[in-house]
């Protein structure tokens, strides 16, 4: 059943390709460029540390720019500004609260994005947009777009039987790649990307900020909790017990109740999630650690050159 469903939803995504190569679906563009980061899998590879990386390389650089997100699970669907990370998440949404508070500038809220855009440079006289989870937005035209992948991705099916909303020949329309892997091998990344796009490849890797260590009770709200594990392993934290809950899950009372008994229960000597999970969190956990993962690109001068380039900036 999975694969007639991904056979169904295959159709529709060459279709939708079609009508846009063809000029049926129609494309607009603001008038400050646009670098989309995004993927072709649901969920996982690190496009909000990607976009963090990038946004602070640009700020560096002295240029005016604000992030447009359609800010999945928010309660609000008018368009919203989060600026200093202070917002509450029920009206901006988890990742966008977490990129302003680490970018310190606008993140504008809305599914349209051009009309996000178009308030950005108005009301914040932005330079530049940074569009969040861009790859399948076509609608909204940008100068250079950046896609992450990791190397299962080239093997994966498309949903719902995998996890990609696009197959790897959409690869051709990037402008860049950006190749997540625990390796540093560049030319292997080329050598299985040239069947599928012509454009550069950057390595990088996401590096988790080390943690004190302990027996925390573990627990994230993600599409892919085994990341986090992943990364706690890699530092060292051996949890006392975890728990995972649905992606972009909203903490209430009852849930730090439940966790709170289940750290007694391991005998955990605290907490540790992620930054987005922290953002849902209501007060009340003690002794609480936050794991934060900073997208390490080797070569970003070279990449943010290209994309600057492509903006004409």
């Amino acid at each position: 059943m999975a694969s007639l469903a991904a056979h169904l939803f295959g159709s529709l995504v060459r279709a939708r390709d079609r009508a846009y190569q063809q000029g049926w679906l129609g494309v607009a563009r603001l008038p400050a460029p646009v670098i989309s980061v995004g993927n072709l899998a649901v969920g996982g590879r690190g496009k909000t540390p990607t976009v963090i990386a990038l946004g602070a390389a640009l700020r560096q650089r002295g240029l005016r720019l604000d992030v447009l997100t359609r800010g999945y699970g928010r309660a609000a669907r008018r368009l919203e500004v989060a600026q200093t990370g202070a917002e509450e998440v029920a009206r901006v949404g988890d990742e966008p609260r977490l990129i302003a508070q680490r970018l310190q500038v606008p993140v504008l809220v809305h599914p349209d994005r051009f009309r996000a855009g178009l308030e950005g440079e108005r009301r914040f006289h932005s330079q530049l947009h940074l569009l969040d989870d861009g790859f399948q937005h076509r609608q909204l035209a940008r100068a250079f777009d950046l896609v992450l992948l990791a190397p299962q991705d080239l093997d994966d099916r498309l949903l719902p039987a995998g996890r990609l909303r696009e197959p790897p020949t959409a690869l051709a329309r990037a402008s860049a790649l950006l190749w997540l892997s625990p390796d540093s091998d560049l030319a292997g990344a080329q050598r299985r990307l040239a069947a599928f796009s012509s454009a550069p490849v950057f390595l990088a890797r996401k590096r988790p900020v080390p943690l004190p260590l302990g027996r925390p009770f573990a627990f994230c709200g993600l599409a892919q909790p085994e990341s986090f594990w992943a990364s706690l392993a890699e530092l060292g934290v051996a949890p006392a017990g975890r728990r995972a809950f649905g992606d972009h899950h909203r903490y209430r009372h009852s849930d730090l109740r439940a966790l709170q008994a289940a750290a007694r229960a391991a005998g955990a000597d605290g907490f540790v999630t992620t930054a987005k999970d922290a953002a849902n969190l209501p007060a009340g956990l003690e002794n609480l650690h936050v794991l934060e993962i900073e997208m390490e690109i080797p070569e970003l001068p070279r990449l943010l050159q290209r994309a600057l380039e492509a903006c004409g900036l």
